[in-house]
């Protein structure tokens, strides 16, 4: 993990945040709570997840994760979209995973914002870690299958990247004039434009991730590549790019011609190459709560264990900028942490304790 190891340590926190972490001998007094000889790790952190949006067995009636009446939807923002009463954000707190990244999905070229929010409460806006963390973009297969259906522009790779070219090039002309007329896309497309919101760009083709750092590369954006299912093809060049990389679903079949090099052994590769990696669910693709076995699976492909741990604590929360708050165990960060019978990623590992803003949730 970032930052010092304890065989034998403590973290304390007050008012919901760290206030110290160290080896037991400098142990402060006060209520305490003994782990046992387990593992102490930060909560973890999903960097690409739709939890919420998608809501436990309600069908399409909780299905408010695609706006697909127009390719270019930028002004969507995740929090109206997440109901927290969802039964998978119990489960995934109780599984260890504390926060995640969720937001629109991949049916338009532009979806909208994703929100960085914590899996216990009743209100979103009482778990927003960070409203605004990304902006969706998606290139590949789903775009086309979704305005291919419906006969509408864009049905090609070549449409979708047009889509969201133009509508950069309209939000930069809009950010340029000193009085523009009101456009809520465009206002909503500066803050990339900017450099102030991340990209996330679903891609899981090598020439969809391309084409995707090409448009970043033309406009500035800063961008990290999602699901990256052929990325263990092209590592070195995306070590060259410079680029953050979030890894999965890979616990699942190939169902589309896009997902033929579909393995565990991508995150493996890239984090060799030396590149930042996240390992994340997609839920529903993967449930959230499986978050963990993702990444004990990539440990089974070959990752290092520590490097997969990385890939679901500290590495998502600096892709998606809540590092600051989330993702080790520091001074002045949340008090989001879990304590495991075992190690983490072993597979009969299990949770004796989750907390989320120091709260014991497991009591609850």
């Amino acid at each position: 993990m970032a930052g010092a190891e304890y065989e034998n340590g403590f973290a304390a926190f007050e008012n919901g945040v760290i206030t110290a972490v160290g080896p037991m001998e400098v142990c402060p007094e006060g209520e305490s709570f003994d782990a046992a000889g387990g593992y102490v790790i930060p909560g973890m952190v999903d960097a690409h997840s739709h939890l919420g949006m998608w809501e436990d067995g309600l069908g399409a009636e909780g299905a408010d994760g695609n706006e697909d009446t127009d390719p270019v939807t930028p002004q969507l923002r995740a929090i109206d979209g997440i109901n927290p009463m969802d039964r998978a954000f119990g489960e995934a707190a109780a599984a260890g995973v504390t926060t995640v990244v969720t937001g629109p999905g991949s049916a338009n070229p532009i979806g909208g914002v994703f929100s960085a929010v914590k899996t216990h409460g009743r209100r979103i806006d009482d778990m927003v870690v960070r409203e605004a963390a990304a902006m969706k973009f998606a290139f590949g297969e789903n775009p086309k299958a979704v305005y291919g259906e419906k006969k509408q522009f864009p049905v090609t790779r070549m449409g979708t990247a047009a889509v969201i070219r133009e509508s950069l090039l309209k939000a930069r002309r809009y950010g340029e004039q000193e009085e523009p007329d009101f456009d809520f896309k465009s206002e909503c497309l500066l803050p990339c434009l900017e450099g102030r919101l991340t990209v996330k760009a679903h891609a899981h083709r090598a020439d969809d991730i391309f084409t995707a750092l090409r448009i970043a590369r033309e406009f500035g954006l800063n961008m990290t590549v999602e699901h990256c299912t052929e990325g263990h093809l092209i590592a070195d060049l995306l070590k060259a790019e410079g680029v953050g990389v979030c890894v999965g679903p890979s616990l699942g079949d190939r169902s589309k011609p896009e997902l033929r090099e579909l393995t565990y052994e991508t995150a493996k590769a890239l984090d060799e190459a030396g590149l930042t990696v996240a390992i994340i669910t997609d839920h529903p693709e993967i449930p959230e709560k499986h978050l963990p076995l993702c990444a004990a699976l990539a440990v089974k492909a070959g990752m290092d264990k520590m490097a997969a741990l990385r890939a679901v604590t500290v590495n998502p929360a600096k892709l998606c900028g809540i590092d600051g708050r989330v993702g080790t165990l520091e001074t002045g960060k949340d008090a989001d942490i879990a304590v495991f019978d075992r190690f983490p990623l072993e597979f009969e590992a299990k949770t004796t304790a989750v907390f989320i803003n120091g709260v014991n949730i497991t009591k609850e």
